[in-house]
């Protein structure tokens, strides 16, 4: 909308065969916000008779949302149905658990990851740094050193000192003595602002000379390219046919037939629909301001924190993990028909 000129295209089925398996945007993206453009959108909505709004997006997608939903007061052509599609490697969005892309981007740091330990497979006594992706968030580096089986994580959510490194070191020097002779240390990009990742893989260095050698490794845009995993594909596919089925009842709820128009300005007709642990929902993005930390664009809590111990568990170290939250624990149970319902339903 805002290019010139305003590049608006009706897209058919043909236009979009063949998208589930291909990575990358392909609508094509855009980071500049709304705010300074709300006149030029407002008047491109109302030349090309848009009367609902589906935001496929990361953190600026949200704040697209809230600029837009703040601009209703002033133009009436942002008085539609508004959804959004959380949809970031980095899995930054409030108010939803996972975020497309973010599955295929683990999936590449994983993969990654086990590349770089069996390319050192005839190597002993060696530790590798690799830095992900992610912002401030620190989903990729936590998760993904889970499933490869890293030694630490260093992530800007669980702030860390001299000391902790410190301790890691030693911690890998005791681990060379066994007979695992390898080490995976993963830093997420934003985690801190002085240990850099040089500075991390200089103090390894220095540190474990004489007992290991370190190397460093930056996984950069590689995360975001390549084809979509299988999860990514059907969660695009789920989440967003149910946007549209609510954009759809919205259409109908808030049409006005007098006016012959569509009038939606109620705090529930600008949603963020995002996986709450196994439900997708729809959230007012005006309830959400509160669960967002602003400054370092991710939400005030994450769950994937309490996945953390597991992995000091699992590199051997002497921790305990919290399993008094039996949401993560608790078992799909699949009611099966009584007989005279089956029996109705044949």
């Amino acid at each position: 909308m805002l290019s010139s000129p305003p590049q608006i295209r009706e897209i058919k089925w043909a236009d979009v065969g063949g998208w589930t398996g291909q990575g990358g945007s392909l609508l094509g993206t855009k980071r500049t916000l709304p705010a300074k453009h709300v006149e030029k959108i407002a008047e491109q909505m109302r030349m090309n008779n848009i009367n609902a709004l589906l935001i496929v997006g990361g953190f600026e997608a949200f704040l697209s949302l809230l600029e837009l939903i703040t601009a209703r007061g002033k133009y009436d052509e942002f008085c539609v149905p508004m959804v959004m599609v959380p949809a970031t490697v980095s899995n930054n969005v409030p108010g939803s658990d996972l975020s497309i892309g973010a599955d295929t981007a683990l999936n590449a740091i994983t993969t990654t990851c086990d590349r770089i330990k069996q390319s050192a497979s005839g190597t002993k006594r060696r530790v590798f740094i690799i830095e992900t992706m992610g912002g401030y968030c620190g989903y990729l580096a936590s998760v993904g050193g889970l499933a490869a089986g890293a030694d630490a994580a260093y992530i800007y959510e669980e702030p860390f000192d001299i000391k902790d490194l410190q301790a890691n070191v030693e911690h890998l020097t005791e681990k060379m003595k066994t007979s695992i002779q390898r080490g995976l240390v993963l830093r997420n990009e934003n985690c801190n602002e002085n240990y850099t990742t040089d500075f991390i893989y200089q103090l390894y260095s220095e540190e474990g000379k004489g007992v290991f050698d370190s190397r460093k490794n930056v996984l950069g845009h590689m995360q975001q390219g390549g084809a979509p995993s299988p999860f990514d594909r059907n969660f695009g596919t789920k989440i967003s046919a149910k946007a549209m089925q609510w954009v759809t009842k919205k259409l109908t709820e808030t049409f006005r037939h007098d006016e012959g128009r569509v009038f939606a300005n109620t705090e529930d007709s600008c949603c963020l629909l995002g996986m709450r642990r196994r439900a997708l929902v729809f959230q007012p993005v005006v309830q959400l301001k509160d669960e967002t930390d602003f400054v370092h664009r991710i939400p005030k809590e994450q769950w994937w924190l309490k996945l953390r111990p597991l992995m000091k568990i699992l590199a051997k170290y002497k921790t305990s993990y919290d399993v008094s939250d039996s949401g993560q624990l608790e078992h799909v149970i699949r009611n099966r028909p009584k007989e005279s319902d089956a029996s109705v339903a044949m």
